[in-house]
């Protein structure tokens, strides 16, 4: 079978993996999501070396998974094991060089979040975390997430260009929250095309599908997998050839 191995988004910890965690386990595939650092020095690089630690020396097939912010590192290790596949969910997509703090100018995220939240009436980049990121999620989950908040991600990572020339050569997908209130789905949509080269699969959820719909966004994972691990016998579109 496979290994995923998860990269948690910003504030979060491997604790917001582990409703997919169970659902994968049960279809007989490995887990691990490591909590990153959160000193203030720690690099995107030190996120990778936490996330490779994790995996160990694996005797599957390992995809890796990066949530929002997480997709700053999750390339990064796809491209040091090698990796069976790539999954950004929600993900911020990098360019060689490019800090994380530039990523947001960079991409003209401002201006896609003010014509959505004009079209919502303010729902989207709302203040309100319950708004923005968790309004699809079980209150007691999103409480949960909230108590578990962490400082994440460091300074030091935020300024850190990214440290590699290119995205990794492996098959890579992008899964696409169509209710996101964090990063909308027309500014996402946009952004795996140009980034990427591929149109994003889609998942009826907010930011948080992990949280909101574990079930639906382990099917797709292990959907992926089976597509990974045998690329001759797939034909969806990918930023890698399946």
């Amino acid at each position: 079978m496979t290994t995923f191995a998860f990269v948690h988004g910003a504030g979060d910890g491997g604790w917001a993996w582990h409703l997919v965690e169970q659902e994968l386990r049960a279809r007989g595939h490995g887990t691990v999501a490591p909590d990153l650092p959160t000193e203030a020095s720690a690099t995107l690089t030190d996120y990778a070396d936490v996330v490779l630690n994790a995996i160990g020396t694996p005797d599957e097939l390992v995809v890796v998974v990066g949530h929002s912010y997480g997709g700053f590192t999750a390339p990064l290790v796809a491209d040091r094991l090698p990796a069976a596949g790539l999954v950004f969910i929600a993900g911020m997509i990098p360019q060689p060089g490019e800090a994380p703090v530039d990523w947001w100018g960079d991409t003209g995220y401002s201006e896609a979040t003010h014509l959505q939240a004009a079209a919502d009436g303010g729902l989207t980049g709302s203040s309100d975390p319950y708004v923005a990121y968790y309004d699809d999620v079980p209150r007691h989950l999103a409480d949960r997430a909230l108590r578990n908040e962490r400082d994440h991600p460091s300074p030091a990572a935020d300024v850190q260009p990214w440290p590699v020339d290119a995205l990794p050569s492996v098959p890579t997908r992008f899964v696409l929250c169509t209710q996101d209130r964090v990063f909308p789905a027309p500014f996402m949509r946009r952004l795996a095309r140009e980034r990427l080269g591929l149109d994003a699969d889609e998942i009826e959820s907010g930011h948080c599908a992990s949280l909101s719909r574990p079930g639906e966004l382990a099917a797709m994972l292990d959907s992926y997998a089976t597509l990974m691990s045998h690329p001759r016998t797939g034909s969806v579109p990918s930023a890698i050839s399946l």
